[in-house]
Formats: C-alpha cells, sequence, structure tokens
C-alpha cells in the first residue's frame, strides 16, 4: 500500500513538474526573506545551555548582580617602561570615555586615586621598611631634583654625588641599581639615541614589582545586536582611538585588544569563514563526485537544485523555530548537505538501475514511478530514523544540540519530500538520462563472495574491536574549556593567554556571594588556606594590614622627606647652554673622584657619558632633556601623594572600588583566583573541588566550564538511549521483524565504538563544536545500514555489487567531502568538528560496507 502510494505521488509530480517546481520556488524564496529578516547568530557559548540549570541560574544572577564585569572589550597595553604604559592608558580612557556614542563606562583599574595614595600601605611592613629607608637615603638627589625637574637638576645631582664621594661619603649600596639605570640612559642620550628613563622603576622599587606589568583599559562597548559582530563599531572606535595616541605611533607601547565582546566577534569571523568555505566547498566537491556517482548532467543538477532549495527551506525553518543560532546550530547547513544528498544519490542511482526485461532502459515516467515504489520506503524510513536521532536531543538542557537536533531533524524531513517530489519533478524536466547500462559494482563480487565464506571470522575481529571500543568509553574525555575551541592566533585569544600569566588577571575565577563582609572574611580566611588557590580578591583586601604601624612609618619617612621635595619655587626650563654647562661640570666633580671608583662602578660610565654630552649639538642635548626627565615632575607628584595616606575603613573606600565587592544590601563578592593555567582541565578540577569543599555555592566562570561539561556529557547519554530506542521502535514497526531491527541497530553501535577507538587513539579531545559527530553518526549510519537490510529483504543477492552499494559509497564520499572540508578552517572548534565527522563517517562506512555483508543471515537463494 505504502510502496505504490509513494510511485503515485513520484508520477504526478513529474506529470505536474512546473507546478511542483513553482511551488517549490515559492517556498524558497519565502525562506530567503525569512532568514534575512529574523535570522541571526550568537557566539556567546554561555546561552548554549538551558537557563533553568542550578549553576546557570547562580552565574546569571552574578551577571545581573555585578553587570560592569560582563560584556567588555579590554585594551591591553604593553610598554618599554612603565610610565609610558599608564600614559597610553590615561590617554586611551580619555579619548574612550569622551565617545559616548561606542562607550558607556570606561576604567582603569589600576590606576585610581585611592590606590595611588595607599600603594605603600599594602606592603608588608618588611619591604616597606627597606623602600623607606631608600627613598630616605635619596633625599639629597631627590631634593635637587625637586627644584630643578629638568637634566640640568639630574646631572647637578650627579656631580653632588662626586661632592660628596670627595668628601668621605660613599654612596649607600641600596642606591646601586638607581645608578646602573642614569648609566644606561646617559650612555643612550649621548649616543645620540635618547630613552625615556622610568623614574618610577628607579623610585617606587618594591611597589613596581607589585603591578603585572601591562596597563589595560576596560571599556563598555553599546552593542549593534542587528549585526553579526555587535561589538564591532565599538571595537573599531577602540583602534582608531589607540592609533592616535603618541606612544603607540613611537612604537613605545603596543596595544592589543581582548575581552568577552572581542572574542566573540573574533569567533563568529573564523566560525563564519570557516563555515561559509566549507558550504561552497562541500558543494562544489559534491558536484564533482556526483558526476561520478551518476555520470549525466541531466541527472546531477536536478540533485544540486534539490540540494540548495532543501537547504534554503530548512534555514527559514531555523529561522522561524530558534531565530538565533549558536556555534553548534550553525553546523547544521553542512549536516544537510551532507545527509540530504544520500536520499538523492540512492533515488537517483537506482533510478539509473531499471531496466526493461530485455536489458534496454526504461522510459522515464515508468522508471520514475518504479523508483519511487522501490525506493520511497526506504527513504522514508531512512529519514524518520534519522530525524528521530536529532530530534532525541531537544528535549536536552545542552540548547547548543537540542537546536542542532531540531533544526537537522526536521531537515530531514525537508530533504524526504523534497527527494521524492521536487527531484522527480525536476528530472522530468531535465528529461533525465538512465544510461546505457545498470549501476553497480560487478567487480566487488569477490569481497561479496569472501564475506560471505569467512563470515565468522570477520564477526569475530569486529566483535573484539567493538569490546575494546566499549572497554575504551570511560577513557573519553570533554573539553568543556570554550577558550580551547577558538583561534589561539587571534589577537583576542594572545592578549587574553598573555592575561592568563598572572593570577589576579586570569579569566578562570570562582565567584561567591555571601550575606555579608563578616561572612566574606571566614570564608576568605579559609580559601586562602587552599593548596589550589592563589589569592582570593574581596573588599577586606583593600583594608591594610598593621596600619597604624605601617602609618607611623611612612609619616616618619614623610616628615623627612616631603620639606625637601616640597620646593617653595621650581627653577625655569634650561636652555642648551645651561644643561651643557652642568654636564661638564657634573663630569668634572665625577672625575676628580676616579681613583676612588671601583673598575665597574657605574659612576665611570655616568661620568663618560655627561663628558660627550657637554660636547654634542644642541638639539640632541635638548632631546636628552627630555627623555631624561618627561616624567620626572610626575613622579615626584605621586611620590609626594603616596607619602600622605589616611587610615583606610571599609567607608573611606571610594564607589569605584567598592561596587565590585559590595552591594547595597550588603552582600558581599569574592573572587577566588587560582593557582596554575585552569585551562588545564586536571586544575580546574581540583581548584573546584577545593573551592566547593568550603562552600558549596560556588559560581563564576570557572564552575561554568566545569558544570558545563557534566551537563552536555549527561545529556548525549540521555539524548543517544533515547535515540537508540525510538529508533528501534521505527525500525521495528517499519521491518516487523525483531531480526532486521537487530541487523540495523547492531552496525549503529559498531560503528559509534570504532569511532572511540580512533577518538583514544589520534587523540582527539572531545569540545563543544564537533561533540555534533554522535547525532551525525546516528544519522548517517542509520540510513546506510537500512538500505542494505531492506534491500537483503527484497531479495538482493549481492550486496557490494548493488546499485545501493554504489550510492552508498558515493553518498558517503559527499558526505565526507562536506564534513572534510571544515578540518581545514582556522577555527579549532571547526576544524576538530571535520576531524571527528571524517573519523566518525570512515567507521560507519567500513560497518556498512564491510561488517553488514557478513552479519546478514544466509539465505536459501545465496550463492555458495
Amino acid at each position: 500500500m505504502l510502496f505504490s502510494l509513494i510511485g503515485r505521488i513520484v508520477t504526478f509530480c513529474a506529470r505536474r513538474a512546473w507546478l511542483i517546481i513553482a511551488i517549490f520556488a515559492l517556498f524558497g524564496a519565502a525562506s530567503v526573506f525569512v532568514s534575512m529578516a529574523r535570522l541571526g547568530v550568537t557566539t556567546d557559548t554561555g546561552k548554549m545551555f538551558s537557563a533553568d540549570l542550578p549553576w546557570k541560574k547562580r552565574n546569571t544572577e552574578l551577571s545581573r548582580l555585578f553587570p560592569q564585569n560582563d560584556d567588555t572589550l579590554v585594551a591591553v597595553i604593553h610598554s618599554d617602561i612603565p610610565e609610558q604604559g599608564r600614559a597610553t592608558a590615561r590617554q586611551l580612557a580619555q579619548a574612550l570615555s569622551a565617545d559616548r556614542r561606542h562607550f558607556t563606562i570606561v576604567n582603569v583599574p589600576d590606576d585610581k586615586p585611592f590606590l595611588n595614595n595607599h600603594g605603600l600601605m599594602y606592603l608588608d611592613k618588611p619591604a616597606l621598611g627597606d623602600l623607606l629607608d631608600s627613598v630616605t637615603a635619596a633625599q639629597p638627589f631627590l631634593g635637587t631634583l625637586a627644584a630643578d625637574p629638568s637634566a640640568r637638576g639630574l646631572f647637578g645631582a650627579l656631580g653632588l654625588i662626586g661632592e660628596g664621594i670627595q668628601s668621605g661619603n660613599g654612596v649607600p649600596d641600596s642606591f646601586a641599581p638607581e645608578l646602573r639605570g642614569f648609566a644606561e640612559s646617559l650612555k643612550a642620550a649621548a649616543n645620540g639615541h635618547p630613552q625615556d628613563l622610568s623614574w618610577q622603576n628607579l623610585l617606587a622599587g618594591p611597589l613596581t614589582k607589585l603591578s603585572v606589568g601591562y596597563e589595560f583599559v576596560i571599556a563598555k562597548p553599546i552593542l549593534d545586536f542587528k549585526s553579526f559582530q555587535p561589538g564591532g563599531a565599538a571595537t573599531n572606535a577602540m583602534r582608531r582611538a589607540i592609533a592616535q595616541l603618541p606612544f603607540v605611533k613611537s612604537g613605545n607601547a603596543h596595544v592589543m585588544i581582548t575581552g568577552e565582546v572581542q572574542l566573540s566577534d573574533e569567533e563568529f569571523a573564523t566560525v563564519a569563514q570557516g563555515m561559509t568555505l566549507g558550504l561552497i566547498t562541500s558543494l562544489v566537491l559534491v558536484a564533482l563526485w556526483l558526476i561520478l556517482a551518476v555520470h549525466s548532467p541531466r541527472v546531477i543538477v536536478p540533485i544540486l537544485i534539490t540540494l540548495v532549495t532543501g537547504l534554503l527551506l530548512t534555514t527559514g525553518f531555523a529561522a522561524l523555530a530558534v531565530g538565533t543560532l549558536n556555534l553548534i546550530s550553525v553546523a547544521f547547513a553542512i549536516l544537510f548537505v551532507g545527509i540530504a544528498v544520500d536520499f538523492a544519490i540512492q533515488f537517483c542511482v537506482r533510478l539509473r538501475g531499471q531496466r526493461l526485461p530485455g536489458g534496454r532502459p526504461m522510459p522515464l515516467p515508468d522508471a520514475l514511478a518504479l523508483t519511487g515504489a522501490e525506493t520511497g520506503h526506504q527513504i522514508l524510513v531512512a529519514a524518520l530514523a534519522t530525524a528521530v536521532g536529532f530530534l532525541a536531543f531537544v528535549p536536552t538542557s545542552f540548547v547548543g544540540v537540542a537546536q542542532l537536533g531540531l533544526i537537522a531533524g526536521f531537515g530531514m524531513l525537508i530533504a524526504f519530500i523534497g527527494t521524492l517530489t521536487f527531484l522527480p519533478a525536476l528530472l522530468h524536466v531535465f528529461r533525465a538520462d538512465l544510461g546505457a547500462r545498470a549501476p553497480g559494482f560487478a567487480r566487488a563480487a569477490p569481497v561479496d563472495h569472501f564475506l560471505r565464506e569467512h563470515r565468522k571470522p570477520v564477526l569475530a575481529v569486529f566483535t573484539i574491536l567493538g569490546l575494546t571500543g566499549a572497554a575504551l568509553v570511560p577513557t573519553l574525555h570533554f573539553d568543556a574549556d570554550p577558550l580551547h575551541t577558538k583561534n589561539p592566533h587571534s589577537e583576542g585569544m594572545r592578549a587574553l593567554h598573555f592575561l592568563e600569566q598572572d593570577p589576579r588577571s586570569s579569566p578562570y575565577t570562582a565567584d561567591l556571594l555571601v550575606p555579608n563582609l563578616d561572612v566574606a572574611a571566614r570564608e576568605a580566611e579559609q580559601f586562602d588556606k587552599l593548596p589550589s588557590v592563589s589569592m582570593v580578591m574581596w573588599l577586606g583586601d583593600y583594608i591594610p594590614q598593621d596600619q597604624q604601624a605601617k602609618l607611623a612609618m611612612i609619616q616618619d619617612t614623610a616628615s623627612i622627606l616631603l620639606p625637601t621635595i616640597v620646593p617653595e619655587q621650581v627653577a625655569p626650563a634650561p636652555d642648551a647652554n645651561a644643561l651643557r654647562d652642568a654636564a661638564r661640570k657634573a663630569a668634572d666633580q665625577l672625575g676628580a673622584v676616579d681613583g676612588k671608583l671601583g673598575p665597574n662602578d657605574p659612576l665611570r660610565d655616568i661620568q663618560q657619558s655627561l663628558q660627550r654630552l657637554s660636547q654634542v649639538p644642541d638639539a640632541t642635548l635638548l632631546a636628552a632633556n627630555t627623555a631624561l626627565t618627561r616624567f620626572l615632575p610626575d613622579q615626584l607628584a605621586e611620590l609626594r601623594y603616596v607619602l600622605q595616606p589616611t587610615p583606610v575603613t571599609y567607608q573611606s573606600i571610594p564607589h569605584d572600588i567598592a561596587d565590585e565587592y559590595l552591594l547595597p544590601d550588603g552582600r558581599a563578592k569574592l573572587s577566588i583566583h587560582p593557582k596554575g593555567r585552569l585551562s588545564d582541565n586536571k586544575v580546574l578540577h581540583r581548584f573546584l573541588m577545593e573551592t566547593r569543599s568550603v562552600d558549596p555555592d560556588i559560581g563564576g566562570p570557572a564552575l561554568e566550564i566545569y558544570e558545563s561539561a557534566r551537563t552536555l556529557v549527561h545529556a548525549f547519554v540521555v539524548a543517544a538511549i533515547s535515540a537508540l530506542i525510538m529508533i528501534a521502535i521505527i525500525l521495528l514497526v517499519a521491518l516487523r521483524r525483531l531480526l532486521d531491527m537487530a541487523l540495523v541497530m547492531a552496525p549503529l553501535v559498531l560503528s559509534a565504538l570504532l569511532t572511540v577507538i580512533l577518538i583514544v587513539t589520534v587523540p582527539e579531545t572531545l569540545n563543544f563544536a564537533n561533540i555534533i559527530a554522535l547525532p551525525l553518526l546516528l544519522g548517517v549510519g542509520v540510513s546506510f545500514n537500512i538500505y542494505f537490510v531492506m534491500n537483503w529483504r527484497a531479495g538482493v543477492r549481492g550486496p557490494l555489487t548493488s546499485p545501493t552499494a554504489r550510492a552508498v559509497l558515493f553518498s558517503a564520499l559527499t558526505t565526507g567531502t562536506a564534513f572534510g572540508s571544515l578540518a581545514a578552517s582556522q577555527h579549532p572548534g571547526t576544524a576538530s568538528m571535520g576531524r571527528l565527522l571524517l573519523m566518525s563517517l570512515g567507521c560507519t562506512l567500513l560497518s556498512t560496507l564491510i561488517f553488514i555483508p557478513a552479519l546478514l543471515p544466509k539465505r536459501d537463494i545465496d550463492k555458495e
């Protein structure tokens, strides 16, 4: 009944070809319109899981309460010396703050008045004492510079060192690093290559070591969600601002952009490029394989038109059903091309094999009707089983694959409808050529015979392989870190990996919200004791320890130093002659004590450089003055500021700092930073196990990575079992025999176990992107197996010599081409997807072409 019905449908569509073509053209145009109007793509991996999951709710709540930490652009600034980086950060922040069109909030985290004023308070007492002693010892030197913050003052101060040595006062050992710094800078200036002198490195000492070695500016961009790259306009605006910065122009500072927005935009660009290139490449190569499969352009062109039209209809369905694709569901196009072409190839290869009793080709209308009757039910069962395999993922909490399952599942039904309606109409219009001989692989007869005669050894080998794969299943590892699927060579990832080297700026943190600051203090103390924790950041960290003692130490130094570095009058800027005279005088003063200096004393180099500077042209001398003292006034001002701290209380901490850790209702946030690189999943697991032992309500990026993996694995286990059960039910209903159902299911399970062996052997790590190989394996595998088993039921004797074997082989080649094109992508996630899809397809083909012929029971009609 069903066979004849499908045959009549095919005949009707062929007779009303132009009507059918017009209907599909109309729906195709509507799909294009809907897709352009409603379909979008998001690269936010956080949206690939259900918002109802407990850990997802926790992180969503943290993001809602502290929105300043989400959707940011971060400019990471490397510079030759710290002052250049700080100046570049300030200039960039000023430029971005003025750009209200692209940015709402701009922040330089390490350049806050409060931190600049209280920096000394966060040093340990021994380190603070050493620094204050060093600064106090340099009092005469600093006093001279404060009164004359120019190269003339610097030369004069260096000359005073010579006078001190002459009178018997030695240079303190603590001042040796500063002298070496002066020696290097003066030598470069005397050689005509003046370089900015870092007074921060010379004067701040241990305080400088507290910094992470770079500056960064955090900006909250205005996102354009109508664009495929919402942060593109803001990022371009930031790049324009960066290009205008003086130290960037001079090459002294280099800026890279990273942050959540930049990474997402880069992700979309690389994924889109890979998917687009893969889709175009696959369509071209599919056409080439079709030439070998069916030979005739009159058949190839209808297949390609059917394929493209079906893809447009599926895209339209995606626009209506989900609206926004994610990094996994965006692969539906490649999946559709790879699987839907199988239906068309099966139909057309069988069509070209239709012959009259005398061996002549059958008339096309009769051939279409007969092919529909013979293969339509097979394609229907394959389409239903494949669709069920995909749709089984829809109820899971893994939204990424749930979307893919929904789109691909309905896509299979669309492909089935198109194959049995649109394709026959096109074949009729194009007057498809059936060819001179029936398609098949006559040369495969010896292989068929070998597999039938040696079926027990062959089955034994596959049994061993299957058991090996089953034993290796527990060793499979899933990498849930979304950063590992991104292009490591992109600007955003290079900058992020640089930040990850310092635990204070690592993106892998565990966050916790507690009722109040008292609880925060207790839990911070417990977290600090954990071996895997590097540091815990909370508001209490801004309350220095031993405040009274440290304040007394700083005030003692300030009472000595401030009168010296706060001059009543500052000397006017010198001209070239004044600089030359000062250099000559200082050189003479140091030359007078040459005999008292050690052979490697930096004062020797300083004296020689000063002597040369007294003889250089005016332009060189003035350039040296600028480079040597560019940052001196600012550093003296910061020194005066840092020597006048006040006691710190929770109430005195500014809002721009407090708001990062404290909510208006008193709840406090702790950010727990890991020890080691959490991009290593073992380190991540240990970090989370230890922190959750203190408080199970941990949230943040580290938890999201860990729980994502658990959620995904659970979703796939449940979906895979559900899919296998539903496929088995469909097969049992369609085939009506338990044995036949088992003959289809056994190779499906075997191909999955063979894929496990390859994953472990290669090795290939499972991740967010390549995990779609599992539903694909179910979809392709069940289709191939159904054709062979149903042909065996229909009395086909040589499985490998039949037209079905040719159709399966070329379907596999076209599918492999479609998926293999992804392996060449520059995006690691997309490339791993292509590699794993190829591996699973190879295992599926091996199971179908070798295992099934050996597995099929012998019948009386089979030749011995």
